[in-house]
C-alpha cells in the first residue's frame, strides 16, 4: 500500500514568490479579471471593468465573438504554424496590438512602463494614451531598454504608437506630436468617439476621481486592499504625465473624468481636422472609434493608414455595434485600401483568429491587459500575451490553417445561421 501511495502522490514545492503563486492559478483572461477584482479597490476595478449606462454594449462586445463558430478543416499539414502578420508595413509575430488605457498606475505602480516592457519583449505595438500616468519619454526609454537587451532588434524597428485625444489647445497637440516623434513613436491613433464622455454609471456611483482619493469615503475599501493602498501611498503621485506643468489640470488635484474631458477635449473635431494631423505628424495615422461602414469609407478616402473599429470598449455610447460585427461589412467596403483593426471584446486567441477570418488585419487588446496588470503587474501582462499567442497558434492548427493568409471566411460562420 505504501509503495502504491508513493507512486501516485506528488507534493509540489511551495513557491515563495506571491506573483508566481497567483499566476499558477490562472488559466484565462477571466481568471485575471477575478484576481484583479480581488486585489484592487472597488472604485479602481470598476473604472477598469465598467462601461457606459446599462453596459449592454460592453457585454455584446464579447458576446459578438461567442456568436461566431468555426468550420474546422481537417487532414491538413499543420506541423509548422506561422501566425505572423504585416501591420503598417512591418511584421508582427502575431496580429495583436496593445490598446491604449488611461491611468495605468492605478492598477500597478509601474503602470504604462510595465505594459510597454511586456509589449517590447513580445515584439508587439503598445499604444500609449494621452492620459497616461507615465510620459512619452519614460515609456520610450523603458521599451528601448527591453528591446535592446532582449530582442537585439535595431531601434529603427520600434513598434510603439501614441493615442491622441484631441485637446482644444492645438499648440499643445503640436507639442505632443513633436515629443512623440522625437521619442521614436511609429504612428498616432486619433480617438474620434469622445466628443463628450459617455455616462459611466459605476464611476458615478463610486464618486470616482482621477487620481483616486483615499479619504473617509474610501478608507474602508483601502483597508480591505492593504497591498494596493500601501503601494499607492508609497509611490509618486499619479499625474497626467504628458501634460504636467503645461495645463492647469494635470492630475495635481483630483477631478472627475467627465468634467475633465468635457472641459479639455475638442467637441469641434471634424474630418477637416484629420488632414492637419496627417501633415503635422508626417507618419502613419490610425482613426480609432469608427463604428459604421459609411465612416470607414470616408476614412479610407482621406488616406489614413488604418482604421480601428471600436466603441471605446463599451464605455461611450451604450447601444453602439460590437466591433466584430463590423469587420466583414467594412472589409467588403474598404478592404485593400486601408488596414482594418478590431478593437473590443477580445479575450482569447481564438477571438483574434475569428476577426482575421472576417477581414481584420489585427486586433487590439485593452481591458484584458489592464486586468493582467491589476492581477499580477508586468508578469501578468507577459502571461496574457503568451496566452493569446498560444491560443492563436492552437486555433489555427485546429482549423487547418498554417498561416494567416490561409484564414478566410470559409472557416467561420454565424451560429444563428
Amino acid at each position: 500500500m505504501l509503495e502504491t501511495l508513493r507512486s501516485v502522490v506528488r507534493f509540489g514545492r511551495f513557491d515563495l514568490d506571491p506573483v508566481n503563486r497567483r499566476l499558477a492559478r490562472v488559466s484565462n483572461v477571466e481568471d485575471l479579471r477575478r484576481l484583479a477584482k480581488r486585489r484592487l479597490p472597488r472604485g479602481v476595478f470598476d473604472y477598469i471593468d465598467g462601461g457606459a449606462e446599462g453596459e449592454l454594449t460592453l457585454a455584446r462586445n464579447t458576446a459578438g465573438f461567442d456568436d461566431i463558430e468555426f468550420r474546422p478543416r481537417v487532414l491538413r499539414d499543420v506541423s509548422n504554424i506561422d501566425p505572423s502578420a504585416q501591420v503598417l508595413g512591418s511584421p508582427l509575430p502575431i496580429p495583436v496590438v496593445l490598446a491604449p488605457t488611461g491611468f495605468a498606475r492605478m492598477a500597478d505602480p509601474q503602470g504604462e512602463l510595465a505594459v510597454a516592457r511586456a509589449a517590447a519583449r513580445a515584439g508587439l505595438p503598445y499604444t500609449l494614451s494621452t492620459l497616461s500616468t507615465r510620459s512619452l519619454e519614460e515609456v520610450a526609454e523603458a521599451a528601448d531598454a527591453v528591446q535592446h537587451s532582449t530582442t537585439g532588434a535595431p531601434l529603427a524597428e520600434r513598434r510603439r504608437w501614441f493615442q491622441v485625444y484631441v485637446w482644444k489647445d492645438r499648440g499643445l497637440m503640436k507639442d505632443l506630436l513633436a515629443r512623440a516623434r522625437e521619442s521614436g513613436f511609429e504612428a498616432i491613433t486619433i480617438t474620434v468617439d469622445t466628443a463628450v464622455l459617455g455616462r459611466r454609471e459605476r464611476d458615478v456611483r463610486r464618486g470616482f476621481t482621477i487620481p483616486p482619493k483615499i479619504g473617509p469615503a474610501t478608507l474602508v475599501d483601502g483597508l480591505l486592499h492593504p497591498a494596493w493602498t500601501w503601494a499607492f501611498l508609497n509611490s509618486e503621485p499619479i499625474r497626467f504625465s504628458n501634460v504636467v506643468g503645461q495645463r492647469d489640470e494635470d492630475g495635481t488635484d483630483a477631478v472627475t473624468l467627465a468634467d475633465h474631458i468635457n472641459e479639455q477635449f475638442s467637441q469641434s473635431l471634424s474630418w477637416n481636422d484629420i488632414e492637419w494631423f496627417q501633415k503635422t505628424w508626417g507618419g502613419p495615422v490610425i482613426l480609432k472609434g469608427i463604428q459604421t461602414v459609411e465612416d470607414a469609407r470616408t476614412a479610407a478616402g482621406i488616406g489614413v493608414e488604418a482604421i480601428a473599429l471600436s466603441n471605446h470598449g463599451g464605455r461611450q455610447l451604450d447601444g453602439a455595434p460590437p466591433p466584430i460585427e463590423l469587420v466583414a461589412p467594412v472589409a467588403d467596403a474598404v478592404g485593400g485600401t486601408t488596414e482594418i483593426h478590431c478593437d473590443g471584446g477580445v479575450r482569447r486567441g481564438s477571438d483574434v483568429v475569428k476577426a482575421i477570418a472576417l477581414g481584420a488585419t489585427a486586433c487590439w487588446i485593452g481591458r484584458a491587459h489592464f486586468y493582467a496588470l491589476g492581477a499580477a503587474g508586468e508578469r501578468g501582462v507577459d502571461w496574457m500575451l503568451d496566452f493569446l499567442d498560444a491560443g492563436i497558434r492552437q486555433t489555427m492548427a485546429l482549423t487547418g490553417c498554417r498561416t494567416l493568409a490561409d484564414v478566410t471566411r470559409h472557416h467561420v460562420r454565424k451560429r444563428s445561421l
